[in-house]
């Protein structure tokens, strides 16, 4: 029973949002389980969590609901040492270790530091939907250049290197799904020398000598990247510039801390914007009066970026794990059950959005849990609403024509677009 909330394959055709309405109803914390899914083994099952107030209680409440002793995945790391290894990670810190790690790269993310990138990010938007306009293209993959080239910026990758954030990212988020799962974009031949060399560490199977799979949030699996971020630490050591590596590896990390903020910059900081974009643009095509009404009036830009997230949010849910027996829902939980919150269904939550399931660009307020809530609220919101309005600020004036059939990503953790097919006539 609810095992439809669980498999990936749902979430290839929809978000099951009555699903998610039924159950904040009938049963607003539910048992899910979770069976096997391909050559991924059957796992014990979790409490899913889906009233806006409940997920922010969770999200808020780390001292009863850990992101350290289970990590923040549903799924289970395969070993004990992975999940060791990705426990050093801020994503799945409880404070007070997790405010020391968020403090020493906080800096790079206040709005005043964003402030400084906005001018290059407005002309990076520009430059992209300007090489788009009057053909046809994928959106997705329009969009999902803005934040690759923004993290590369903000990390001090260099430019040839980039497209490495772009499918490193495609192998974590894109596991459950057969073609993202060996995604390789990058050119080798016209990549940095380093990059070249951390190549030769990318893995050539998927899965252990015993057939199982390999879990992609490993060291293993990631092998290529870590030697990309040591090889890149050492350059930053011999030539400090000031970027967020460099200021990394001023704050004191261990390896393995080292290791897995690269990973979080790399990986989580373009994923978000690279769902995100495209799905706010499918949005605004499929409600076209809404559209209409940002065109005749882009003052209402902050607050369709704000609704887009709401209604399209990039990150589904996020897991933890009860530290101590308790009562949530109704519902009585174990020490070291699993707890998965559903920001997708808190974002349509009846008691707190008035007619959730309608999209209007000007709703306010807009209490949305996209970029999550209580300590781990995302340290790069900021710099993703600055991209995002730029984007949109570039394609508004443009039409926008669907001229295919959208295709979602396999993911019970990302909401994403695989492909968008648009064509961009120049405005008259």
């Amino acid at each position: 029973m609810h095992e439809e909330i669980f498999l990936p394959t749902t979430y290839a055709d929809e978000v099951p949002y009555a699903a998610f309405a039924r159950l904040r109803a009938e049963s607003p914390v539910t048992w899910v389980p979770e069976p096997a899914v391909g050559p991924w083994p059957a796992g014990p099952g979790y409490w899913a969590v889906f009233r806006h107030a409940d997920v922010k209680h969770v999200l808020r409440s780390p001292d009863l609901f850990s992101s350290n002793l289970g990590a923040t995945q549903i799924r289970d790391p395969d070993t004990p040492e992975d999940l060791a290894f990705v426990r050093a990670m801020m994503l799945n810190q409880d404070p007070p270790d997790h405010s020391r790690l968020r403090r020493i790269v906080a800096a790079a993310f206040t709005p005043r530091a964003v402030r400084a990138l906005e001018e290059t990010i407005n002309d990076r938007a520009r430059t992209l939907v300007a090489s788009a306009l009057g053909s046809e293209t994928d959106f997705v993959e329009l969009a999902a250049d803005l934040p690759v080239w923004t993290l590369a910026h903000i990390m001090g990758v260099p430019d040839a290197d980039r497209r490495l954030l772009y499918d490193w990212a495609s192998r974590v988020i894109g596991y459950q799904d057969d073609e993202y799962a060996g995604l390789s974009t990058a050119d080798a031949a016209s990549m940095s020398p380093t990059a070249q060399k951390a190549m030769d560490y990318r893995p050539t199977t998927s899965t252990h000598p015993d057939g199982r799979p390999i879990n992609p949030r490993s060291y293993t699996a990631l092998a290529d990247m870590f030697a990309y971020a040591h090889a890149l630490a050492a350059e930053k050591q011999r030539n400090p510039s000031g970027d967020i590596m460099s200021r990394m590896l001023e704050g004191g990390l261990t390896t393995h801390e080292f290791e897995n903020m690269f990973f979080l910059f790399a990986v989580a900081g373009n994923e978000t914007l690279r769902n995100g974009i495209p799905g706010g643009l499918l949005t605004l095509l499929r409600h076209p009066a809404e559209l209409a009404r940002l065109r005749s009036d882009p003052a209402f830009l902050p607050s369709a970026v704000e609704e887009m997230l709401r209604y399209w949010p990039p990150v589904m849910d996020f897991r933890r794990t009860a530290t101590t027996p308790l009562e949530l829902g109704g519902q009585k939980i174990n020490t070291g059950d699993k707890v998965v919150v559903y920001h997708a269904s808190a974002n349509r939550d009846e008691t707190v959005f008035p007619s959730p399931d309608h999209f209007d660009v000007a709703r306010t307020p807009n209490d949305h849990v996209s970029f999550g809530f209580g300590p781990h609220f995302c340290l790069g919101a900021h710099l993703a609403r600055t991209q995002m309005r730029a984007l949109f600020r570039e394609l508004l004036p443009h039409t926008i024509t669907l001229t295919g059939t959208p295709v979602r990503l396999a993911s019970n953790f990302q909401n994403g677009l695989k492909h968008l097919p648009v064509h961009l006539a120049p405005a008259d």
